[in-house]
Order: C-alpha cells, then sequence, then structure tokens
C-alpha cells in the first residue's frame, strides 16, 4: 500500500521529523496541529475559539493536499490546557463538523510547547470511494 507525507514547511515538522498528514491506502492521519501560521506566529493569542478554527481551517488544508475532505473525517482529539475553555472549543468544532459529527474526544492537558498555545487538535479520516 502506498505511504504519501503531506508536510507544510513548519519549522517543527523538520525539527522533530514528522509529516503534518500521513495518507495511507484511504486513511488520512493528521499529526496534532496548533495555531500557528506560515510566519511562525501563534495566532488567536488568550482565544481558544480563534485557535481552534484556525486549526481547522489548516487541518482541513492538510486534508486537501492528501486527497480528502473534512466530510471524511471519522475521529477529532481535542488536547486543551483548559477544560474550562471546552464550550468555545467545541463551537468552533461545531462549525466545521456538526453536520458530519465524527467521533470525538477532548483532554485536558499540563501545557503545549508554547503557553500562548491554548489547543492542540489531530483527525482521523477515511476517504470515501
Amino acid at each position: 500500500m502506498e505511504r504519501i507525507n503531506v508536510t507544510t514547511g513548519t519549522v517543527w515538522e523538520n525539527k522533530v521529523g514528522y509529516s503534518r498528514a500521513v495518507k495511507v491506502g484511504n486513511q488520512v492521519f493528521v499529526s496534532g496541529t496548533v495555531a500557528v501560521n506560515d510566519n511562525n506566529e501563534i495566532v488567536g493569542i488568550d482565544n481558544p475559539y480563534e485557535q481552534a478554527k484556525f486549526i481547522f481551517k489548516k487541518i482541513e488544508k492538510a486534508l486537501i493536499q492528501a486527497g480528502s475532505k473534512l466530510s471524511d473525517v471519522v475521529r477529532t482529539k481535542m488536547y486543551v490546557t483548559d477544560i474550562n475553555d471546552a464550550e468555545q472549543i467545541g463551537k468552533a468544532h461545531a462549525e466545521f463538523f456538526n453536520d458530519i459529527k465524527p467521533a470525538s474526544t477532548m483532554i485536558e492537558i499540563s501545557k503545549l510547547v508554547d503557553p500562548k498555545m491554548l489547543v492542540e487538535i489531530e483527525v482521523d479520516a477515511v476517504i470515501q470511494k
């Protein structure tokens, strides 16, 4: 089965040695994604809703590069630094997935790589034929 690695050129991908997404067969696995733009700046500082929206857009681009789309997503995992932000992050999730309704998990963690990062999201997708 062919494996395709999708990269977005971020500093961390080469520094750590990972791909933004990996496609194997009809499955796509998107790595944990944070709200960092192409200039390596954090988007939506102090705003979990804006960070989550930015992340879902970034994930959508990676899915498209892998030949997939948001409607193929079967699971989302959201790692949050403050569970009190769940409603705001959930609101962003619903804006992208309310009609799709993938399996989903939200987990509070102690911290991310940068204290200004409030949420990290990963998704799994199965491309429908």
